[in-house]
């Protein structure tokens, strides 16, 4: 139905492709934007910043804005990776104590590796809160964040490795933002896949996403929306986040208003060609969130059902992680071992269907670019490990 959108990949690419959850498909939109970008800075030349500044950044950022239901688009920066957002972000709170922070032990590897690095170093104090049994997790995590005078407090909507879903975002940031904590959701595998209105919380919670996964225009473009009372100062910080006082003495260093005080310095802007492209491309289709998810949802049902026609020990209904609704758009299959999961993933990669895996568990995406009628499971019949 939607494959047609995206027939450079597809012609490149044989199978199916089940890992868009990781390496999303480009639509074909997104190389003409490619190629927009290098006009323009042919066209502009040293003019380039300003028209970047203007009119291509307050592009994406309505676009984004839009489909987050926020009320104001400047609430919005970008930068090359939701790393450097995170680390601009906490650098608010360097102080001579360790920062506190609560998180999930399930927050992924941006996250993860950098805070396990502060914590070695006495930079960060971290108080992991474990996601199963995932029936009681936000209970005990509002618990946890109740118990403590956190900082800072860190959550996915999308768990990476599960696929499993915060039930209600807004309940879940109402009750957590009853303190003066900071709190900052990670949205990256809920943004363009899960239906999302941040309106109701939009003053209360950070929100990081970016563009590599649902969002479809590749690597490079990660935004994050600030609250509009933020009065945070980032330690990190670039010239981008104040241009009114480039040239001003810097005896006391400005920033500048909303979100733009967490911007970071030059960078390559192609990326947000891309993504602006990619989400023109479903706005001139009258589609948004829901509407793919609906499309996914669809899909996943119909690879189950698939699935149920060719048994075997590795992929099945009771190996399915993520058996439960609402969910991420891929399902999980837990397997005996990391190593078992790596061995299925290569078996079924030889067969022409490209999965990914997490540890114990390999990861089944789906995406527009799916037809069920390519899901021939057939090899699930006589899966052969080795």
């Amino acid at each position: 139905m939607y494959m047609h959108l995206y027939s450079r990949f597809l012609k490149e690419n044989e199978g199916v492709h089940f890992a868009p959850h990781s390496h999303h498909y480009w639509p074909d939109v997104t190389r003409q934007a490619m190629l927009d970008y290098w006009d323009d800075s042919s066209r502009l030349v040293d003019q380039k910043w300003e028209y970047f500044f203007s009119e291509k950044i307050p592009e994406a950022q309505k676009l984004i804005a839009n489909e987050l239901k926020l009320s104001d688009p400047e609430s919005l920066v970008f930068a090359p990776n939701t790393h450097e957002l995170l680390y601009r972000l906490v650098s608010s709170f360097y102080s001579k104590n360790p920062v506190k922070i609560l998180c999930s032990d399930s927050e992924f590897h941006s996250f993860k590796r950098q805070s396990y690095r502060w914590q070695e170093v006495g930079m960060v104090e971290l108080t992991e809160v474990s996601c199963e049994p995932f029936e009681t997790f936000e209970q005990r995590f509002i618990e946890s964040a109740q118990e403590e005078n956190y900082e800072l407090i860190f959550c996915s909507q999308v768990f990476f490795d599960s696929g499993k879903v915060i039930s209600n975002l807004n309940s879940f940031i109402d009750t957590l933002a009853q303190s003066k904590t900071t709190i900052v959701i990670d949205g990256y595998h809920a943004f363009m896949a899960l239906p999302t209105d941040l309106s109701p919380i939009e003053d209360k919670t950070f929100y990081l996403a970016g563009s590599y996964k649902y969002a479809q225009g590749g690597e490079g473009a990660c935004f994050m929306h600030v609250p509009k009372n933020s009065q945070l100062r980032p330690v990190n910080t670039g010239w981008f986040a104040d241009f009114t006082h480039i040239e001003d003495s810097l005896q006391k260093v400005s920033f500048a208003p909303k979100a733009q005080a967490f911007a970071g310095a030059t960078t390559d802007m192609s990326a947000i060609y891309r993504l602006s492209a990619s989400l023109s491309l479903f706005k001139s289709l009258g589609m948004s969130a829901i509407d793919i998810h609906d499309y996914v949802v669809n899909l996943q049902k119909q690879f189950l059902d698939e699935m149920d026609r060719y048994p075997n020990k590795y992929i099945n209904r009771q190996t399915l992680l993520n058996s439960e609704e609402p969910r991420g758009h891929f399902l999980v299959f837990e397997q005996e071992s990391a190593v078992t999961a790596s061995k299925l993933q290569k078996y079924l990669s030889s067969k022409k269907l490209f999965t990914d895996c997490r540890g114990p568990s390999i990861r089944f995406g789906f995406a527009l670019y799916h037809d069920p009628q390519d899901y021939d499971l057939s090899v699930f019949n006589n899966i052969q490990l080795g």
